[in-house]
């Protein structure tokens, strides 16, 4: 009996080419967190809140989604904290952002004149060595558009900044962030 040689299948080739784009669509399309970097601070008013004075800023920020497919954000708020207190608080205020692209964001924020009036010997010492850390915690949520279907998401970010007192230049930060699907 003599072996029949099996010749050239389109079928198996599509069914080979079909599951090459399937792990190609798995690995690459993955959810990826998004990268924060604060740019710069710039002074914006001092603002007079009896017996005390608000110093009002706008914060920098560079965002960068790494993911396939664009995402809308609702608005958050900022936490930002200074030796463990909640030294004041920054808007990012909803929007999207395009896939795979970056974007510079500039946020208002604003630190409370009593909370700083609490730390004046420690913001002293950090004015004289021209180093302040700061902290700053926020959840974003939105949806990502994938085809036809939106899906939620919320990403928490963690940042730990030091900056110039004097000069509000940024000397150094870390940031973290965590982004979660929600399948449901």
């Amino acid at each position: 009996m003599a072996l029949r040689q099996r010749g050239w299948s389109w079928s198996s080739a599509l069914v080979g080419a079909a599951s090459a784009a399937a792990a190609t669509v798995v690995v690459l399309g993955r959810p990826r967190d998004p990268t924060f970097h604060l740019i710069s601070i710039t002074l914006s008013s001092f603002r007079l809140n009896l017996p005390l004075l608000d110093v009002d800023l706008t914060l920098t920020v560079h965002v960068t989604n790494p993911n396939l497919v664009p995402i809308h954000y609702a608005s958050a708020i900022i936490s930002i904290f200074y030796a463990g207190s909640h030294l004041g608080s920054a808007l990012l205020h909803a929007g999207s952002q395009p896939a795979m692209s970056c974007q510079l964001l500039h946020l208002p924020a604003r630190l409370y004149g009593l909370e700083l009036a609490h730390h004046v010997p420690r913001l002293l010492a950090d004015a004289a060595r021209r180093q302040m850390t700061l902290d700053a915690s926020v959840d974003i949520s939105g949806t990502a558009q994938v085809l036809w279907w939106a899906h939620r998401f919320s990403v928490h970010v963690d940042s730990h900044v030091v900056v110039d007192p004097i000069f509000l230049d940024v000397i150094d930060q870390e940031n973290h962030s965590e982004t979660h699907l929600h399948l449901s």
